[in-house]
């Protein structure tokens, strides 16, 4: 009986290691991806090089993943998006930082990115990035997007992606995120809330 006992500890105790080796190296691996993600370096328009989550600035970050070719997804976003930071007041507007950022830095360069961004509205800025540093931060909030070749087309390839505004704390922590709409009043309703 003793023996059946003593098995019956050291099946217990491996188990109980095993599972908190596991968890240990679970929380390692979040904690990696986090690090990762918030320090998200980018190239402005003028080739810095800018801290996404520099905390010096004290604007709660809208951003918008996507990229110059999108035919449709994308324009129509950030024509909303444009949309709804012409009907903020000076004080929300100067409280905000809106950005786009491309997943497909093969064709948008970085000045393309934010004259892409600009035309829709001058607040916005276009960020670039080696997708080595922009897919972490995208898969830290969720985003999913893959390359999909386009045969006979002489755009080669696409990116297929979902479609959300994500607004972040300057540490980068999600206060929310809003998604495709066809209608400013969503983001405007967010960026309200912010003050509350």
């Amino acid at each position: 009986m003793n023996r059946y006992w003593s098995l019956a500890l050291v099946v217990a105790f491996a188990l109980g290691y095993g599972t908190k080796l596991f968890v240990e190296s679970d929380q390692t691996l979040t904690t990696r991806s986090e690090q990762k993600a918030s320090e998200a370096l980018f190239q402005n328009h003028d080739n810095q090089t800018l801290d996404l989550f520099d905390q010096t600035d004290p604007r709660t970050r809208i951003v918008y993943f996507g990229f110059t070719h999108c035919p449709d997804v994308c324009p129509t976003s950030l024509a909303m998006l444009s949309a709804a930071l012409k009907q903020l007041d000076t004080e929300q507007l100067a409280g905000i930082r809106p950005i786009f950022i491309t997943l497909d830095p093969d064709r948008d360069i970085v000045a393309k990115a934010h004259q892409y961004a600009q035309y829709f509205h001058p607040s916005i800025e276009g960020l670039a990035a080696p997708i080595e540093t922009t897919r972490p931060l995208a898969e830290k909030y969720g985003v999913v997007f893959k390359r999909t070749e386009l045969k006979d087309s002489q755009l080669e390839y696409t990116i297929d992606h979902n479609s959300y505004f994500y607004l972040l704390e300057p540490n980068g922590e999600l206060i929310t995120k809003v998604p495709h709409t066809l209608n400013p009043a969503p983001i405007i309703t967010a960026i309200e809330q912010l003050n509350k």
